[in-house]
């Protein structure tokens, strides 16, 4: 029973240990520049350490920020 519990244990922080965090969202992103710039920064050092979804997540912030969403400000009546 003992070696069963250990066992149990063992595979439970095993699973715990191995999930990684999820990929920062391009919502999350765009909304705290200051963050952004420090992800951007990090991809530019070292893409495969940050991670392919959050760096394209970042690419896409920057865009929106720069860009915006495509939609006009203001559209004028005729």
């Amino acid at each position: 029973m003992k070696s069963f519990l250990i066992a149990i244990v063992s595979i439970v922080l095993v699973s715990a240990c191995s999930k990684s965090t999820p990929p920062e969202t391009v919502d999350s992103l765009a909304a705290n520049p200051e963050h952004l710039k420090e992800v951007m920064l990090w991809c530019k050092e070292d893409r495969a350490k940050v991670g392919e979804a959050t760096c394209v997540a970042a690419s896409e912030a920057w865009r929106r920020r720069f860009m915006g969403d495509g939609q006009p400000k203001y559209t004028p009546k005729d």
